[in-house]
């Protein structure tokens, strides 16, 4: 969906062990799927909202990152960490759930979809200097 040297290149800043590291320490929350032969087959992040193109309540929570290898992806490991996900954000007395989402990622809009998202907002961003598009999605919690 995207030009795989800009991806790699945006990942190795945006995903990058340092940002993860800082947002643990802030208080975010991550869960590392199964591990298979000792690698990660998917993971999540949930934290505060850094969603400025739409409004931000108080008791919202933003999932940042929920992904799982594509040959895992089908089998219930999405869902799987969205509930985690969903308990955690209850837990900690949110009360929308929020994600961005590529708006050309039809799969990802079907999953979340299913699991009772519907539409904000959109945003845009960059990657290899090239402009994308999100839809920025939210669920209730209660």
């Amino acid at each position: 969906m995207l030009d795989g040297a800009a991806i790699v290149s945006h990942c190795s800043v945006a995903h990058a062990s340092g940002y993860y590291a800082d947002r643990l320490k802030a208080g975010a929350a991550a869960w590392l799927a199964q591990v298979e032969h000792g690698a990660p087959i998917g993971y999540a992040l949930l934290d505060k909202p850094q969603l400025p193109e739409v409004e931000v309540r108080e008791d919202d929570l933003e999932l940042k990152r929920i992904y799982a290898l594509s040959r895992f992806q089908g089998g219930g490991l999405g869902r799987a960490l969205m509930a985690t996900a969903q308990d955690e954000a209850r837990r900690r007395g949110a009360q929308r759930l929020l994600l961005g989402v590529y708006a050309q990622n039809q799969r990802a809009l079907a999953f979340y979809a299913r699991a009772g998202f519907v539409g904000l907002g959109r945003r845009r961003f960059s990657v290899g200097g090239r402009e994308y598009e999100d839809m920025i999605l939210a669920r209730g919690l209660a």
